[in-house]
């Protein structure tokens, strides 16, 4: 037994050594991990608030369950740090989201107690209930125990009612935790939010009636069969008293709480009195993001993930100031503010994103035309369909590797009918710590292949602006812009804006020996090692901004293909069925045969850290591009 006065986190490598302490040392356990978190994220930047706020239920889910035996599935890795402290991880958790380091998110690949892979949200309860199944058809686990812990905002996903639907019919024993914190990143929109503020409960009333059925089952009034039978009854009493439906056990799930997601004493008490009850469960906590750390607790936006900070001030520690590029997330946000004035038919739509993305610029001077709809990103697209059809000019922001989410409605709602639709695609190619599950790799290949398409990439940020006022100036159809996430490359950057011929590259430098196309920001790179390929090899290296990818500048490439025998593409993203093979097919269909070289992101799954160190790994930084260009 561990002394009370000396720290207990230390002590406890895994959750069969948490099990060891009795229940009234857990407060103690759980101010030790929150103050660890604290100490690690204010100079190793991470998702901070979220999971401060889930640090009483993890500690608690560890207690009572058999982990890993028992499987939980966390909805938005951002609520996880805690879990991966317990589990084994501690001492390296100052390499979280570090290139080579811990990821940032769960992933089954670096620890047998993370069930499975969670970047992006919404999807833990149909996860669950797939693992809650097929414990259920195995002959040796038929007792194991699935725990989907969902919050953050995810509840607000489409994905995670569809699971809701499905487990209120499929036989399972599913238990799932909702953590109620009232916000994603930003506050969360919608009806879920503002029912989950107003749902109460008796907190005796479960009790009471499992009590009841059990004594009727034991008496053999009643069977399994008929338990559906009697949670009708009940519920339509209960709704009827408290005037109030519950809309989880209007599904026949079994709804416990709301209770006090800090109280780890009561929360290990509640699952250990409903673990073994059959059937699916919610219990509904009520946290709050950033719990423990003032600052975090007063502004969780901007505590969602700060960077470094003074953890005894509370200062976030921000390097940039004036002299440096903007991110190209602000030059979004303040070029759609600025075309909005001019344009009253402009319309700002993101999925839960609007300080990520820069939408709150206009969103504070404009509140009536940007709509925030939540994690919900296929439900953007089809609104921004419908907004499109009765006469507005919808800018939809969606980070690439979200957009991903509603690939059938971009075809479905947008493309078919040739809306005008503008998909600013946010975080485009690497984006560093988050790692696999975020990093925007494949948006070219998946978007370029659709009829009605307009696809293109900006240079820098003049060219962003410029796309931006085409794509709201033509307004007739699909327009799809892709940029990457963080700093761009002029400080001067708020240019008159002008218009883009659509489908028109540009020659950047003459030359020829070798022509370079390159696709976006990346080009930036690209020109730094043209420049050095020229000075160190004597070469003369042609380079062509192409700037779409669909249309692409076929006249451009007519004169490309008969001047140089030696082309390289270079992109970022994915190579197969990229920018890259857009060309090779031109080349192939018009009977061209140069030799083409294709550099972009390789066939497998990027990891995490800096973005520079990533570019390095795969050879699309300035070295990689040189290398390339002085071998071929």
């Amino acid at each position: 037994m561990y002394n009370n006065n000396e720290p207990l986190l230390p002590n406890i490598n895994f959750p069969s050594d948490l099990r060891k302490l009795s229940v009234d040392q857990l407060p103690q356990v759980c101010s030790e991990l929150r103050q660890f978190i604290i100490d690690e994220l204010s100079h190793n930047p991470g998702h901070l608030g979220a999971s401060l706020g889930t640090i009483e239920i993890t500690v608690a889910l560890h207690y009572v369950f058999s982990t890993p035996y028992d499987r939980i599935v966390w909805d938005v890795g951002h609520q996880a740090y805690g879990h991966k402290i317990l589990t084994g991880r501690r001492e390296r958790f100052c390499t979280n989201r570090k290139y080579k380091g811990l990821s940032g998110y769960p992933n089954p690949e670096e620890s047998e107690y993370d069930s499975f892979i969670s970047g992006h949200a919404s999807n833990s309860i149909s996860v669950g209930l797939g693992m809650s199944v097929a414990s259920l058809l195995s002959e040796n686990d038929k007792d194991r125990q699935v725990i989907a812990v969902i919050g953050d905002g995810a509840l607000s996903g489409g994905l995670a009612f569809e699971g809701l639907n499905n487990a209120s019919t499929n036989p399972n024993n599913l238990l799932i935790i909702l953590n109620d914190n009232h916000i994603a990143i930003d506050p969360i929109k919608g009806g879920m939010s503002q029912y989950l503020l107003s749902i109460t409960t008796s907190k005796t009333y479960n009790r009471i009636r499992y009590e009841l059925y059990r004594s009727l089952r034991k008496m053999g009034l009643i069977n399994e069969q008929g338990k559906a039978k009697i949670q009708r009854i009940t519920n339509s009493i209960k709704a009827t008293l408290a005037r109030q439906n519950n809309v989880f056990e209007g599904m026949n799930i079994r709804y416990f709480g709301p209770i006090d997601g800090h109280d780890v004493k009561d929360m290990v008490r509640i699952l250990k009195d409903i673990k073994d009850f059959k059937g699916p469960k919610v219990v509904h906590c009520i946290t709050k993001k950033g719990k423990g750390y003032k600052p975090a607790e007063e502004f969780a936006t901007v505590w969602h993930a700060p960077g470094m900070f003074d953890k005894a001030t509370g200062k976030r520690i921000i390097k940039r100031d004036g002299k440096n590029p903007p991110l190209f997330q602000d030059v979004f946000g303040h070029t759609l503010l600025e075309l909005a004035r001019e344009n009253d038919k402009i319309v700002g739509i993101t999925p839960a994103m609007p300080s990520g993305c820069s939408l709150n610029i206009m969103m504070q001077e404009m509140p009536d035309r940007c709509f925030d709809v939540g994690i919900a990103e296929g439900h953007a697209v089809t609104f921004s369909a419908g907004l499109a059809k009765e006469g507005k000019i919808p800018f939809c922001n969606v980070y690439s590797s979200f957009m991903q989410r509603a690939y059938d409605n971009v075809i479905h709602d947008i493309a078919i009918l040739n809306l005008p639709v503008i998909l600013c695609l946010d975080r485009a190619g690497i984006v560093g710590a988050d790692g696999a599950t975020h990093h925007g790799a494949f948006d070219l290949a998946y978007l370029r292949c659709i009829p009605n398409m307009t696809l293109a990439s900006p240079f820098d940020e003049s060219e962003l602006r410029n796309l931006m006022y085409t794509a709201q100036k033509e307004a007739k159809g699909l327009f799809a812009i892709r940029y990457p996430r963080g700093s761009g490359y002029l400080v001067d950057w708020e240019t008159p804006m002008q218009e883009v011929e659509i489908g028109t590259g540009r020659c950047l430098k003459e030359g020829t020996n070798l022509a370079v196309l390159t696709l976006g920001p990346i080009g930036n790179a690209a020109a730094k090692a043209i420049a050095r390929a020229e000075m160190e090899r004597g070469k003369s290296i042609a380079h062509y901004d192409m700037r779409f990818v669909k249309p692409l500048d076929e006249k451009l490439l007519h004169h490309i293909a008969t001047s140089f025998q030696k082309i390289i593409t270079i992109e970022d993203g994915v190579i197969q069925g990229g920018f890259g093979s857009a060309v090779l097919e031109f080349m192939a269909d018009n009977g061209y045969t140069p030799s083409i070289k294709r550099i972009g992101l390789p066939d497998h799954f990027v990891e995490h850290g800096m973005p520079a160190e990533l570019y390095h790994e795969i050879g699309i930084d300035e070295e990689g591009i040189y290398k390339h260009i002085i071998e071929f």
